[in-house]
């Protein structure tokens, strides 16, 4: 991979304003590119890869809906240019973190498929990991009333079980893979949304 600061990377991650959006994450995340990026051979794994380790790059929970993920992009394209990576990269890696804010992939997006994917790998975490996961992001949170945060919180679980209950949450990898995962996201975000309640 195309050699960036990962000091300075590190240094970002962990901030202390972050609960869930850290170096944990990201090891989360790469590892999970890793295991799908073998299994879809048309995705760009440079370009994943680097976009799995700036997508949270600058993480401000104030700013509105998609803010933090442009800084995030157009921070990896500059610094990619910078250690000497090409422009069609660095174009590639703002494209792919800019879906983090959404998380809605074309189908024949094979890359991005895989990163979005590998992103929302803790929907379908084991139930301990998941409610670590849940009360960090509430920690994220923090200066938000406990009612506004319900009615947020449940809009983005309501989100992620229609994508489940369509498919269209977790689209790389082998199909009994996506099955398995998406049995386990709706079985965390179900209890999440009783809890909500």
């Amino acid at each position: 991979m195309l050699g960036v600061d990962l000091a300075a990377l590190r240094g970002r991650y962990a901030e202390p304003h972050r609960r869930y959006h850290t170096g944990e994450h990201v090891s989360e995340v790469l590892a999970e590119v890793e295991r799908l990026l073998a299994h879809e051979p048309s995705a760009d794994a440079e370009a994943v890869e680097l976009a799995a380790l700036y997508h949270d790059a600058i993480y401000d929970v104030r700013a509105g809906g998609g803010a933090s993920e442009d800084a995030s992009a157009h921070l990896a394209a500059a610094e990619i240019r910078a250690a000497g990576g090409s422009a069609a990269l660095a174009t590639e890696v703002v494209r792919l973190v800019q879906l983090t804010a959404g998380h809605t992939v074309d189908p024949a997006d094979r890359s991005g498929a895989v990163l979005v994917d590998a992103d929302l790998w803790i929907l379908s975490a084991p139930p301990a990991r998941y409610d670590r996961y849940v009360a960090d992001v509430r920690a994220e949170y923090a200066h938000v009333t406990a009612d506004v945060w319900r009615t947020g919180r449940g809009q983005v679980l309501d989100r992620f079980l229609d994508a489940a209950a369509t498919e269209s949450l977790y689209t790389a990898g082998e199909v009994a893979d996506r099955s398995g995962r998406r049995a386990r996201a709706v079985a965390n975000l179900t209890r999440e949304r009783a809890a909500l309640a």
